[in-house]
């Protein structure tokens, strides 16, 4: 559990210095909100890793094993990365940038397959619950680290000195890395061929056709209306007013700690009702709670409802993430952990990536208070697929994890 919380520290870490930070950044510098909304497409390497997903199930480095090898190589690689962005100026140069921002999120999004398999072949069925709440908290202490204290800091000293602040910081990854212990060995795919064709064909054989494409579809909405108003959060407080020291210390800093706080409890409650109902329950509070942007929205630059609002839609969100976390893991074979994960997430980051690229201009064209309603409009999809694979009813015991066999 302590190197799932490091591990999960390095996984979170890329994400906002090229998402909601590089966001503000970017705002502050005056840059073209449609522009802002469109760099959303930056991430696409989220949405794309289970390409080359196979290439981690399949081969190994030479060193620190079959997951950590591939870990401590990719952690130095966004560290050299991550420094960079300290070098680049998004008014002048938007495209070299973008480049930029691409290398980290492939780099990270790769590192994503491997963490995620890691945890997925180290962690027993009982453990779970209490895994993916671990390995969340550790994420959110990385964005509470890159969203708040960038924020705050960027206020105080240049954006190229937080971000080599930034980059330094991967060094606690990789010391979690180098403490991890190796999991149990499974045998990996004979053949690269294997590696690919297996993994689609045993989730589909075992979900069926029908039920597994629904899982893929549930996948893609289940969190669609809190990914879309996250992508449009900093921008819409920057132009309420409040300055980068208030959405530091309140909305990224405050709202990482709801978040940490609802994931714990929900991994909680997750252990004693069952993945199915907390989806239910979960995904519900999670939609319900963007109201509270609306309602500060129509209020304008008001600190009391910005803390209750950053609570409220944090805490919830978290709740989510922790059901969501623990269902995706449940869907894998451990003998194609890193190639299933991957392709379970990667339909998890289409939304979080992709479809809220237009969010931007929702936001210009219909104004903040109709953007926070539509947002609350996207959750309602991914809910109504819940009765097909996750009745309300269905018993909290664990199933036998599939993959159990393939062990030595």
């Amino acid at each position: 559990m302590a190197t799932l919380l490091l591990l999960g520290f390095a996984s979170g870490l890329p994400l906002f210095l090229t998402g909601t930070t590089l966001k503000a950044w970017m705002t502050v510098e005056k840059v073209d909100l449609a522009s802002i909304g469109l760099f959303s497409l930056v991430a696409l390497p989220y949405s794309l890793k289970f390409i080359w997903s196979p290439l981690i199930d399949r081969f190994a480095l030479p060193f620190l094993g079959r997951r950590r090898g591939w870990l401590i190589a990719l952690q130095i690689g966004l560290l050299l990365t991550i420094a960079l962005m300290a070098f680049q100026q998004p008014k002048q140069a938007l495209q070299l940038l973008a480049v930029n921002a691409i290398a980290i999120a492939t780099l990270s999004a790769t590192q994503d397959i491997v963490a995620d398999a890691y945890r997925t072949d180290v962690l027993k069925q009982a453990e779970m619950g209490a895994g993916a709440a671990i390995f969340v908290l550790g994420y959110r202490a990385a964005l509470l680290l890159t969203g708040s204290l960038a924020l705050i800091l960027a206020d105080r000293i240049p954006w190229s000195s937080v971000y080599l602040l930034m980059a330094a910081s991967m060094t606690i990854g990789i010391f979690g890395t180098l403490l991890a212990p190796e999991p149990k060995h499974i045998n990996p795919p004979e053949s690269l061929r294997e590696a690919v064709l297996l993994p689609f064909g045993e989730f589909f054989q075992r979900r069926g056709v029908l039920q597994g494409f629904l899982v893929l579809v549930f996948i893609v909405l289940y969190k669609l209306g809190d990914a879309f108003l996250s992508s449009m959060s900093t921008p819409f407080l920057i132009q309420t007013g409040f300055t980068l020291t208030d959405i530091g210390a309140i909305q990224t800093g405050m709202g990482l700690i709801a978040t940490i706080v609802g994931t714990l409890v929900g991994g909680a409650i997750l252990s004693q009702v069952g993945i199915s109902r907390s989806l239910w329950v979960f995904g519900g509070l999670q939609a319900v709670s963007n109201l509270a942007y609306f309602v500060l929205a129509q209020l304008g630059k008001n600190y009391q409802c910005l803390v209750l609002t950053i609570n409220i839609e944090n805490f919830c969100g978290g709740l989510g993430t922790a059901a969501f976390v623990a269902f995706l893991m449940s869907q894998c074979n451990q003998r194609f952990s890193a190639t299933q994960y991957a392709l379970l997430s990667s339909f998890m980051a289409v939304s979080r990536d992709v479809l809220v690229a237009p969010s931007g201009v929702v936001a210009k064209s219909m104004g903040w208070p109709a953007f926070f309603l539509i947002s609350i409009v996207a959750a309602v999809p991914g809910l109504l697929l819940l009765p097909w694979f996750a009745p309300w009813n269905q018993q909290p015991e664990p199933m036998k994890r599939p993959g159990l066999e393939y062990e030595e």
